[in-house]
């Protein structure tokens, strides 16, 4: 299935959010995830799945000073 991710097509096999964030390898802890201009939270990754054409954000937080 085809998805936007940080503004580019990608072609990824996930259903769900979760499985997306596992495929690609990113720490959910510091991952904010915007699907189609809404924030999704974190305890609702598992069960939000994605569609053809959907638009996601993912925006990693990091530390420093």
């Amino acid at each position: 299935m085809e998805i936007i991710v940080n503004g580019r097509t990608e072609d990824t096999p996930s259903q769900t959010i979760a499985e997306l964030v596992t495929s690609k390898g990113l720490a959910p802890g510091a991952l904010v995830v915007e699907l189609n201009q809404i924030i999704i939270k974190q305890d609702q990754w598992p069960s939000t799945p994605l569609a053809a054409g959907d638009r996601l954000e993912l925006l990693s937080f990091v530390g420093g000073g």
